[in-house]
């Protein structure tokens, strides 16, 4: 029930970003919202052979559980001053080859997009808000490819089912709370929060 719920919701949007911009073995991948989205973003950047996944969040507990359950092998503050040069390091000072924005802030956005190497691609996945930045410098001279990816299909969701039983990945991983149905309103509370994991609601 509950993985079915989340590919529905969350790993089926990523998969079709990630689909998108062609994940292989030779990208890294920095993701930027290490939400429950960001979160499906990184295990499912590795299934797809990420050779490398950064995850950059402005919350610690997110950032500490994506490790947790293996969805980034790097953690970043996105709100640290030094992020951009963070993701340089970790990456010869290139960039990642991929970027995902699950985030849907202006800064979110706008690390995405620095933390992209010469010729890479980004998709934007996070919903809401505006990106301010110099097209020139950022996106033209770097030679960037830019992707919106809303949702997915019914029939991209049934590649995905088949794709998580081939890989052995249950979207459950990344459940942080269950509440039961009487307990409604305080797993909406935790979720608003916006410091955990998956919240979900468990009919039980």
């Amino acid at each position: 029930y509950v993985d079915g719920a989340l590919v529905a919701c969350g790993f089926g949007t990523v998969y079709e970003a990630l689909n998108r911009v062609a994940v292989s073995g030779q990208d890294r991948v920095l993701i930027t919202g290490m939400g429950p989205v960001g979160m499906a973003a990184g295990l499912i950047a590795k299934k797809m052979g990420s050779t490398m996944v950064i995850g950059a969040d402005i919350a610690d507990s997110r950032l500490d559980f994506s490790k947790e359950v293996g969805a980034i092998d790097y953690a970043v503050r996105a709100d640290a001053d030094d992020a951009l040069d963070q993701i340089k390091e970790l990456t010869g000072g290139m960039g990642c080859e991929v970027s995902i924005d699950c985030s849907g802030s202006p800064q979110g956005r706008l690390l995405a997009l620095q933390g992209t190497r010469r010729w890479g691609r980004s998709a934007m996945v996070g919903e809401g808000n505006r990106v301010d930045f110099d097209v020139s410098q950022t996106i033209i001279h770097n030679q960037i490819t830019i992707y919106g990816s809303w949702v997915t299909s019914l029939g991209h969701m049934e590649d995905l089912v088949e794709k998580l039983v081939e890989w052995d990945l249950k979207p459950e991983v990344i459940v942080s709370h269950r509440f039961t149905l009487d307990q409604a309103e305080e797993a909406y509370k935790v979720a608003d929060a916006g410091l955990s994991g998956k919240v979900c609601i468990v009919m039980e």
